[in-house]
């Protein structure tokens, strides 16, 4: 059996991601599973709607079983991101991993990707550090220096985290075949092309109030759980949670921001600082932002501050299932025949150990701020995580 996992966010699903598993199929899929980011994603902001039914969107339009990436990894660097997303989808079985990529060759891909497994690497990397440059500038310089004009796919947003994917496999020694589709259409942040449009671009309608112009770039059954969900009031807006998100990041103290500084570099000194000057959210990120700090990761930050978001743990505890078809459920009793530890129900977590018990309760209570986002308020009453059953399909 030929099972080919996807690591997703689906903010939200559109004709480009229809294309990728349909594409898996192409290649003989029986069985489409996906690592999907629950409610918060990694450009640092809540997703647009919520998780089950983004994962409802998945499986009307091509996936069998979909799993929730839980918020330490989904909301992190693309290396925590990918090693995340590739733990479930060993859990699932998989036997073959499909993602998006600009070059389209996976032995070039998969060359950088073990070149940045070099264990001398890192030196070159912190060299090249001490020009002032970003982290991703200065690792793709060292690369460079090694491979010449291969590192330029750490230059496109798909690229980086395919090779981030095949890094990860290798880590953690999970014996899964890359298919590798080219990516069709719209550029990762850009305009529609060839009928196709980012999901950024899609967003942007949405927000504009343009809902029907974004329908018009996604499958019909996705558009018609965004449709549901935006007459229901639960499309997310950042704006409604800037108030909350200020309130606690000036009451935190310099060394708690400290906590939420992966870089090691003292960016928690700056952003401490913006917080004792600025007024909203985007005046705090642009008084931080420079060249070393790119945006995305300036927004993680401040959203895991105002979360109370630790750092990832190295293994994903279990594996929440939030929607699945017959196939999927099938593929479910494989897993838990296999030992594998499968979420269904909230009720079962306590049986999983601490460790899954306390992300859990983490994660519940961080759904419970995401809904704060939503456009209705009346749509965010607490505990819904701990409600949630998984959408089943025939």
């Amino acid at each position: 059996m030929t099972v080919a996992g996807i690591i997703c966010e689906f903010n939200p699903l559109h004709s480009g991601h229809a294309y990728l598993m349909a594409r898996l199929r192409q290649h003989g899929a029986d069985t489409v599973v996906c690592a999907m980011s629950g409610n918060f994603v990694q450009r640092g902001e809540p997703a647009l709607v919520n998780k089950l039914s983004r994962a409802e969107m998945a499986v009307d339009c091509g996936a069998d079983l979909v799993l929730e990436l839980p918020t330490p990894w989904a909301m992190a660097t693309a290396e925590t991101f990918a090693k995340g997303g590739v733990q479930l989808l060993a859990m699932a079985g998989c036997t073959h991993i499909g993602f998006g990529s600009e070059c389209g060759d996976a032995a070039l891909l998969q060359g950088v990707a073990d070149t940045l497994l070099s264990p001398d690497l890192q030196a070159d990397i912190r060299s090249e550090l001490a020009a002032g440059v970003t982290y991703a500038a200065a690792r793709q310089r060292a690369v460079e220096a090694r491979l010449g004009a291969a590192a330029s796919v750490l230059r496109q947003p798909n690229d980086t985290l395919a090779v981030e994917y095949l890094k990860a496999c290798r880590q953690l020694e999970v014996d899964i075949t890359p298919i590798v589709v080219r990516r069709v259409g719209a550029g990762h942040d850009g305009a529609p092309s060839e009928g196709y449009a980012s999901a950024t671009y899609i967003r942007r309608l949405v927000r504009q109030g343009k809902g029907a112009s974004a329908f018009s770039f996604m499958p019909e059954a996705a558009a018609a759980v965004l449709d549901r969900e935006l007459a229901a009031g639960r499309v997310t807006d950042s704006r409604h949670v800037e108030r909350a998100v200020l309130a606690r990041l000036r009451q935190m103290t310099e060394e708690e921001f400290a906590a939420y500084d992966g870089g090691g570099e003292g960016l928690y000194h700056r952003v401490y600082d913006a917080v004792r000057r600025c007024a909203t959210v985007e005046e705090l990120l642009m008084a931080v932002k420079t060249k070393r700090y790119p945006a995305a990761r300036l927004r993680r930050l401040v959203l895991a501050a105002w979360l109370g978001r630790p750092k990832a743990p190295e293994t994903v505890p279990y594996a929440r299932v939030l929607a699945a078809n017959e196939t999927g459920r099938a593929l479910l009793r494989r897993m838990r025949r296999a030992g594998q530890p499968v979420l269904t129900k909230a009720a079962d977590v306590a049986a999983l150990g601490p460790s899954a018990e306390e992300l859990f309760r983490r994660e519940a209570a961080y759904t419970d701020l995401y809904t704060l986002a939503y456009g209705a308020l009346a749509q965010s009453v607490p505990g819904s995580d701990w409600r949630l059953t998984p959408v089943m399909k025939q």
